[in-house]
């Protein structure tokens, strides 16, 4: 098989992937997110529910299908981070950047999404779960970037008041989204919340973990 085959193989499966996807989204909004199943979602897309589930291995992930990305995204942003820049500095950096451009991946989604995911107890404990595992990620990357011992709970204790802004922010701008705030209103209030919750942690962690 030549790199051009293989080229043509990934791009369609990124375009059936896509599909689902969509395809997905358009019957959570039309139906609600528990009553679609995967068999409409398949059927919709014009594939097998085998299919669908190939590329979901969770009906929830449908709905939420930047989960990788935002489960990571805590941790990719310090490590990321640049000299000089702890590990606060990175993440209130990163979101108001995320605020600015109204990125769906810290919650700007629209009204009507943010009713569907409000709504749906499914989805809220999915996103629970999903700050869970970013925390988690964080907290990791934490321990390895500063060499902390297998006992020390500081990163643990950092990952899980740096994820808390985060978790409460997503939350927010879903329910401003829900009651019909345009996104240039919701960037408003959130780059003044983000710097307020920021400007809180500080005196714990804004000498902790600077890149050298």
């Amino acid at each position: 098989m030549t790199s051009t085959d293989v080229g043509l193989r990934e791009l369609k499966k990124q375009e059936t992937r896509q599909l689902i996807s969509d395809q997905a989204t358009l019957l959570f909004i039309e139906k609600g997110f528990e009553e679609t199943t995967i068999a409409e979602i398949a059927a919709a897309a014009r594939v097998a529910k085998k299919t669908v589930t190939n590329y979901f291995a969770r009906k929830e992930d449908l709905a939420l299908d930047q989960h990788e990305e935002f489960t990571n995204g805590l941790a990719n942003a310090v490590r990321d981070r640049k000299a000089g820049e702890s590990a606060l500095a990175a993440l209130r950096r990163t979101f108001l950047d995320a605020v600015a451009e109204h990125s769906p991946v810290i919650g700007f989604t629209g009204p009507v999404f943010a009713k569907m995911v409000l709504e749906s107890p499914t989805l809220t404990a999915r996103l629970r779960e999903l700050h869970e595992l970013r925390e988690a990620a964080l907290a990791d990357l934490l321990a390895t970037e500063t060499g902390a011992d297998a006992d020390d709970v500081t990163p643990v204790m950092a990952a899980a008041e740096l994820n808390a802004i985060d978790r409460v922010l997503f939350r927010e701008v879903l329910r401003r989204s829900h009651a019909g705030e345009s996104n240039d209103e919701i960037a408003e209030a959130l780059t003044k919340a983000t710097k307020r919750a920021f400007e809180l942690l500080e005196p714990a962690f804004g000498d902790y973990a600077i890149r050298e």
